[in-house]
């Protein structure tokens, strides 16, 4: 029973539609769902961009090809994979299981994979599918650079007309132990006319009392995952500071992309309404480097793209700020520091700022380093393995909490167990796992790299 009523209006007459199965109505998963979820994206959710579509191409460690097919790979504006499974009625009672194990394998793309799967979708789709052209795609849509440690940790979106309430129960659960389920329902309607309307909503988690719903565990990956954000545009920022490929003075012009329809409508509409709510101008100032010409605010992109959401529509939503806003040229500022090659190799120096800074009894991640300085984690690892000027190397762990296994010290005769320097500095650990609790979280290592 459909818990939704949809009617057609004439006038003051309002006339209910049946509802209907989407079998009934014709329409086939393959042929139909999965098209509008290509065609409409945000089926998924808000700022999510196709990688491919039944992807099957998984090998087991031993090398043995899986058979297993992925309905939708689709990745989010926060850097994170989205593993959709799409059911054209009622969902089985254990899609959620599926979903899972998918999640897992594809926990292990990487980002030359997905650069891959989504030239080779493009190419089916008959769209340019050069590697330059994808690896730029990518980099716009999570504005910055892929985070191999946010790939490890997918969202899962299951899609279908009915939820039975095993798989509902089930998604509850989940949720509570800190992944990230949705379920979308899928529902077709029959006018008196005989047209047939379909309606998408969100059944789980229910939009108005989500965030009453978010567990420990889970506030924390979303706090880790903001601080990735900010880390990664902090980036992008220093990158396009750093090149002074953008003169002081230049006005950048606001787009909506990556959000729903009707709330880029709302934006749009109260922009034009007033143009300086679309309008900001450029200094090359790392800390603030956009002034919004309506409220004489200045920023970072993202908080100050977020501002408007407020003032236009009332949410507060994360976005990708740096692909909001656009040169006179076209070119997004995400776009842009993507052409910025950094003169003379990688610059370390924010590396060795925050390892300097981190004290005994703490550690942190290789992936978190990347984040923070805008690479990824295996350079990272490389470069602290040789650099003479990365004091306390032991402090920075993998993203399971263990010492890497190629962990050296810079100088050859120093033959101390790393294990051993973290019990003396005070870090505890079971069976050679750090304790979670004295991991630094991204907003603790920002704050290291602060003036004063």
């Amino acid at each position: 029973m459909a818990s939704e009523l949809v009617f057609t209006v004439d006038g003051s007459q309002a006339t209910p539609a049946e509802s209907v199965t989407l079998a009934d109505a014709g329409l086939r998963e393959r042929d139909d769902l999965q098209e509008w979820v290509v065609a409409h994206p945000q089926i998924l959710g808000p700022g999510v961009m196709v990688i491919t579509l039944e992807f099957d191409r998984w090998w087991s460690g031993s090398g043995t090809r899986e058979r297993d097919r992925l309905d939708v790979l689709g990745l989010g504006t926060d850097g994170r994979l989205v593993v959709a499974e799409l059911k054209r009625d009622r969902a089985p009672d254990t899609v959620e299981m599926q979903a899972i194990k998918y999640a897992a394998m594809a926990s292990r793309f990487t980002e030359e994979s997905l650069v891959d799967q989504l030239s080779r979708f493009r190419t089916r789709q008959g769209l340019p599918a050069d590697e330059d052209t994808v690896r730029e795609l990518l980099a716009t849509h999570v504005g910055g650079e892929l985070d191999a440690e946010l790939l490890k940790r997918p969202r899962i979106v299951l899609v279908a007309g009915a939820f039975p309430p095993v798989v509902t129960a089930t998604a509850v659960w989940l949720t509570d132990m800190g992944l990230d389920v949705a379920l979308q329902r899928v529902q077709a309607y029959r006018t008196l006319g005989g047209e047939i309307v379909i309606t998408v909503s969100q059944l789980f988690p229910v939009p108005d009392v989500e965030e009453l719903m978010v567990s420990p565990l889970r506030a924390k990956a979303r706090a880790d995952d903001a601080g990735r954000r900010r880390a990664r545009e902090k980036s992008t920022v220093a990158k396009l500071v750093d090149s002074a490929m953008i003169p002081d003075g230049t006005t950048l012009r606001l787009r909506p992309v990556d959000v729903d329809p009707d709330l880029a409508r709302q934006v749009e509409e109260w922009v034009s309404g007033d143009p300086r709510r679309g309008r900001a101008t450029w200094s090359n100032r790392r800390s603030d480097p956009i002034e919004w010409e309506y409220a004489g605010r200045r920023g970072l992109p993202t908080p100050i793209t977020q501002a408007v959401l407020l003032a236009a529509a009332g949410v507060e939503s994360s976005v990708g700020g740096a692909a909001w806003w656009i040169l006179p040229d076209g070119r997004t500022l995400s776009e842009i520091a993507g052409t910025v090659t950094v003169r003379g190799g990688f610059d370390w120096s924010m590396l060795h700022t925050i390892m300097a800074a981190i004290p005994a009894g703490r550690w942190t991640t290789y992936g978190d380093l990347a984040a923070l300085v805008g690479t990824a984690a295996q350079p990272v690892g490389t470069h602290i393995g040789h650099c003479a000027d990365c004091p306390d190397a032991q402090r920075v762990l993998g993203a399971d909490g263990r010492v890497s296994e190629s962990f050296a010290w810079t100088d050859p005769d120093d033959h101390r167990d790393p294990l051993a320097v973290l019990r003396a500095e005070g870090v505890r650990l079971d069976r050679r796992v750090a304790d979670r609790s004295q991991q630094m979280s991204l907003t603790e290592l920002e704050e290291l790299t602060e003036p004063g």
